[in-house]
């Protein structure tokens, strides 16, 4: 069997492709020392350890002995992990996106020595197909041009680099504000001309669940009470539990829905859509004290406290798309065989009941399936509802629901038995910080204990595993013992917003301090206190040939736009000026792109609504408070800090928020003081008055 040098890493991904004859390199310094002393172009292959399409590559090309000696022949090899290494993926896909029109992974870039790009795509099949030309014919003629013209290619490598440079530079506005109402109002309209009236979501298939939308959305309709914008989010919240995207024994949600009805899913699971998705069925319980809401969220955070989290607490990134088919032939792998399921393995009595209600047919319920995946299977999905499943056969609702619920922990109890996709297990500080973020809301709202402890024992890892006291720097992976690779904007920004949200939750001062040290470090690394904005990593990583400052907010919301929100919120808790400066300046280095391209940054417009709406101080002190709280929390209100002080906590929060020091409990009963601009209304004791006031 090979052995090559990735054998020696813990990126999960990297280790698939550890025994490939390709000789593989990781990223740094050997890799690129061996393509300058040998004079060799570099082959960049990026991708992730649950990507559909990186195992059918690696399955055609980097297991063909034939294609690995064209490769280690003409080439330095280097195998990337997107997830290890967001900052050097985004510089390469922009430059496949720029050059090809698409982009994707696997993502294959060809570099000169000094890792300035010159071609790229994405998944090449290993032979000519369809007047396409294969991979093996590619590196065939880029090692003779190569050879042939190599000054031209640096040359013109060169001059792609100063493309990416300009195309990635950020200029902030002169003059006029960043934006104003109509720049939200606009932002809504995109949406609401490309939402599904019928289906939910935006566009069509493939549909992608895109929380960062969700947010925008919400939080419009809480200033504006527009109902659109509410019931855009609903609807398609409502269809997304629905459909077989959303896994109807195991809970969570697979990554997007190839058809417009959200029935067909790509099976993978990734711990940022679990993060978002829990928050925005919260919050959409909070606004509609709707049960079905609540109780899809308490589905994805049972999934991942059973399927993705470590012993010591942290969350695992993800889990694969395609699994085993049958136990006794473990090299067969299918999209899904997972999680569907025959007509016989439904046991009776009450199989035509389950069947009725999650839309199974006798011979499979996939009509439209061109790679065969699905052949006799089903895809669970809510055709019915248990009332309608009992009227339709006339049965009594509660004997339909007892024979589901037994059939349910019959194929679960089934479902143990068959092999697990691959789990990629490393943990990554900022996807901790969203996951964070959803357990502390969903302790609060629904007030379980268990969802409690698990924000506070992930966070307490990330503290324990990945964060130096001494330096006040983060690391961004840990995997198998190891923590590696010094943290990027994403990872201070999420993981401090995850301590400001479990601040919110459970108030203990010590995060809300960690929250206010992350942001102070991250302005140290990644600011640009001139032009305003955050770059994505910092300046002293060689290996990386230019800086972005990243803004799309797509799977995942980007580090800037989290960062301004996260600035945003310490400068109303502490009052300080200059936090507030940085929120500015980085909202008007991104002017032109509020203004022209709002949908992009949903994320960042819901920073705007914060400014746009006036966030309010609320301040519960006093002993015995827990009424008072409740009535916060039981509420959707986005735009407003929560403080909390007893006689344990008063000095430390005064030493945060220094305006909030004087306030005290009212004639020795547990008070709220509400505030607009650090102008307090008479406190009140009543939860009533506190729901009036904050409403």
């Amino acid at each position: 069997m090979h052995t090559n040098r990735l054998a020696n890493q813990k990126s999960p991904y990297l280790l698939q492709h550890a025994h490939n004859p390709v000789d593989w390199y990781p990223w740094g310094e050997e890799a690129f020392e061996k393509a300058r002393a040998e004079n060799k172009p570099i082959f960049l292959s990026i991708g992730y350890s649950t990507c559909h399409w990186c195992h059918v590559m690696e399955h055609e090309s980097f297991e063909n002995e034939g294609i690995a000696a064209i490769l280690n022949e003409h080439y330095v090899a280097i195998k990337l992990d997107r997830e290890e290494r967001p900052d050097i993926d985004r510089i390469y896909m922009t430059f496949v996106q720029a050059s090809t029109g698409s982009g994707g992974w696997p993502m294959s870039v060809w570099l000169t020595p000094e890792r300035e790009p010159f071609f790229g795509g994405t998944y090449f099949p290993p032979e000519n197909r369809w007047g396409h030309p294969g991979f093996a014919s590619i590196l065939t003629q880029i090692a003779a041009a190569w050879r042939s013209d190599r000054d031209k290619i640096v040359d013109s490598a060169r001059d792609v680099v100063e493309q990416l440079r300009k195309q990635t530079s950020v200029a902030p506005l002169h003059g006029g504000a960043a934006f104003d109402a109509a720049t939200l109002d606009s932002g809504f309209a995109v949406l609401r001309r490309t939402f599904d009236a019928r289906l939910g979501g935006f566009g069509g298939a493939p549909k992608f669940p895109r929380p960062v939308v969700f947010h925008f959305l919400l939080r419009y309709w809480q200033r504006t009470k527009n109902p659109e914008a509410l019931e855009m989010v609903l609807l398609t919240l409502r269809e997304m539990a629905r459909g077989g995207m959303y896994d109807q024994l195991g809970g969570g949600f697979h990554r997007y829905s190839v058809d417009d009805r959200w029935f067909v899913p790509h099976f993978e699971k990734m711990l940022y859509d679990q993060a978002q998705l829990a928050s925005s069925y919260l919050e959409a319980y909070q606004i509609t004290g709707e049960r079905q809401y609540a109780d899809t969220a308490r589905g994805i955070f049972d999934y991942v406290l059973r399927d993705m989290t470590d012993p010591e607490g942290g969350f695992y990134s993800a889990e694969d798309a395609d699994s085993v088919i049958r136990a006794d032939h473990p090299d067969i792998k299918g999209e899904g065989a997972f999680y569907i399921w025959a007509w016989e393995e439904i046991s009776e009595p009450g199989r035509e009941w389950f069947a009725y209600r999650y839309g199974m047919r006798d011979g499979g319920n996939v009509e439209h399936d061109p790679h065969g995946e699905f052949t006799g299977k089903n895809i669970l999905y809510r055709a019915h509802t248990v009332e309608e499943t009992a009227a339709h056969f006339g049965a009594r609702p509660g004997d339909v629901a007892a024979a589901l619920s037994r059939i349910e922990g019959e194929l679960m109890q089934a479902r143990r038995t068959r092999v697990r996709p691959h789990l990629d297990d490393k943990i990554l500080t900022a996807w901790n910080g969203l996951m964070i973020s959803a357990f502390a809301l969903g302790g609060a709202v629904l007030q379980e204990p268990r969802y409690a402890a698990a924000a506070r024992r992930a966070a307490d890892f990330v503290l324990a595993r990945l964060y130096d006291p001494a330096s006040g720097a983060l690391l961004r992976r840990y995997r198998a013992g190891e923590a590696a690779i010094p943290g990027f904007l994403d990872d201070y920004a999420m993981f401090a917003q995850g301590l400001l949200d479990l601040y919110d939750a459970q108030f203990d001062p010590r995060h809300l301090e960690l929250a206010l040290a992350l942001t102070e470090k991250m302005r140290e690394l990644f600011e640009d206190t001139e032009s305003g904005a955050f770059y994505s990593s910092a300046a002293d990583d060689g290996s990386v040939i230019l800086r972005v400052k990243e803004d799309y907010d797509g799977a995942e919301p980007s580090g800037n736009s989290v960062a301004v929100s996260n600035l945003l919120r310490l400068a109303a808790i502490t009052g300080r000026g200059d936090l507030r400066d940085s929120a500015g300046r980085a909202l008007r280095a991104f002017g032109s792109r509020l203004s022209h391209v709002p949908v992009a940054i949903p994320r960042m417009l819901s920073a705007c609504e914060w400014i746009e709406a006036g966030a309010r101080e609320i301040v519960i002190t006093g002993e015995d408070a827990g009424a008072l709280v409740e009535a916060v929390r039981a509420r959707f209100v986005p735009h407003r800090i929560l403080l909390r002080t007893d006689a344990s906590s008063r000095d430390r929060v005064a030493a945060l928020a220094p305006w909030a020091a004087p306030m005290g409990a009212a004639e020795g009963r547990a008070a709220a003081y509400v505030c607009r601009d650090y102008t307090c209304k008479l406190p009140v004791s009543d939860p009533s008055g506190l729901s009036e006031l904050i409403q």
